[in-house]
């Protein structure tokens, strides 16, 4: 299973070979050409940056397949949801891709993000597999955590991607934690801490922000605003909804969170000024398709004329397709053709998972005491348990 990254040759060589050899892009893929994003930046105590967003043919063509399969992934999870297949809680990302594309394709591996529970496809941007996803959806042995974390818990280490967390607010001291240790290692890398329009008005927020300045830390802070914190209206929970003001002594930046563009752009400048000045707050400006969990329909605090308004004007993948139209880098048939080959990944995926067995009971013990102590099973039957405490 080829794993989804914006850099991955594995992915590239999925897009049909016809969408550059018809266009003779082989050798000028990586060829520049130059976006305005479809609205401007707006800063708090800092100059915005430009507009004008550098991409290339390649870059398009991945940005297209890769929120296609984050999308094609989160309403199989649906399915598969309603199937009894995934239990427990569960958050789906459909609508926001383009903000963990576009944050990907700013970043490198060594760069860090934390995240709450609504984290599948940001899993995926940094380096997941659709197995590991599905497995660890469905509570397998193969899933990112072993199949002990479930949906809002996924978790990879070596690609810089700290959670999945489901206490709403507390991934931010977290993440925080990760920019002190990596300041204090002097790496030239950044910490993207990913919370809600709910978790903004969190106090352990402030207070994390607050030490964050008070030290200079590389934090950036990104606000998913997608509205509706459950079923709550962001204007109904929060005074100032001006998410990228609330820092007041740190800059803040308004984006646009349904423009891949727009969101690269925005991560490309905070990491540079979070290097140099300390924490920065984005917040994307974004929006869910589905209810907040399961058990949300998503209709009753909202009209279905304003899901289907923002599906037709701002939808993050037909701005993305219309833009490949526009410069001529594939037709609409090559563009089927790689949804379809999208959809059979995610089927092929799923499949797997299902084969995968579930976690032996002894696997309750692991992974919460330090290395030799703690409970563990043992015996023939492993229905013995043993304690040491320090």
């Amino acid at each position: 299973m080829a794993q989804l990254t914006h850099r991955a040759t594995a992915l590239h060589k999925s897009v049909p070979a016809a969408i550059f050899a018809a266009r003779h892009l082989a050798t000028a893929s990586t060829s520049p050409i130059t976006v305005e994003t479809s609205l401007p930046f707006t800063g708090h105590k800092i100059d915005p940056p430009s507009r004008s967003v550098e991409t290339t043919p390649q870059e398009l063509l991945t940005f297209f397949r890769d929120m296609a399969l984050m999308r094609r992934m989160e309403i199989a999870a649906d399915s598969l949801y309603k199937a009894k297949l995934i239990r427990g809680f569960c958050h789906l990302y459909d609508g926001q891709e383009a903000v963990a594309v576009g944050m990907e394709a700013a970043i490198n591996k060594k760069d860090c993000i934390i995240t709450a529970y609504r984290d599948h496809c940001i899993f995926l941007g940094r380096g997941g597999t659709l197995l590991e996803a599905f497995a660890e959806l469905m509570g397998r042995k193969d899933g990112c955590s072993k199949g002990k974390g479930g949906s809002m818990h996924f978790y990879k280490k070596e690609g810089g991607f700290y959670g999945g967390h489901g206490i709403v607010g507390a991934q931010v001291p977290l993440g925080c934690g990760l920019a002190f240790a990596q300041k204090y290692n002097k790496d030239e890398n950044v910490t993207f801490s990913m919370y809600g329009d709910g978790a903004a008005n969190q106090g352990q927020l402030f207070e994390a922000l607050n030490m964050a300045a008070l030290w200079d830390l590389p934090a950036i802070l990104v606000c998913e605003n997608n509205h509706y914190g459950m079923g709550t209206a962001e204007w109904r929970a929060a005074k100032s909804p001006a998410y990228y003001k609330r820092g007041d002594y740190v800059p803040g930046l308004k984006v646009d969170g349904m423009d891949a563009l727009a969101v690269k752009q925005a991560c490309k400048f905070a990491k540079e000024h979070a290097l140099k000045n300390g924490p920065i707050i984005l917040e994307m400006d974004t929006y869910r398709y589905h209810g907040h969990s399961m058990s949300d329909p998503g209709s009753t605090y909202r009209t279905r004329d304003e899901i289907s308004g923002v599906r037709q004007e701002r939808d993050p993948i037909e701005r993305i397709r219309k833009l490949i139209l526009a410069h001529d880098l594939a037709n609409e048939k090559e563009l089927k053709d790689t949804e379809k080959e999208v959809r059979k990944e995610v089927d092929d995926a799923i499949a797997q998972a299902k084969e995968s067995p579930m976690p032996d009971p002894s696997e309750l013990f692991t992974n919460v005491y330090v290395k030799g102590l703690g409970t563990e099973s043992f015996g023939a039957d492993r229905k013995e348990v043993r304690t040491v405490l320090p």
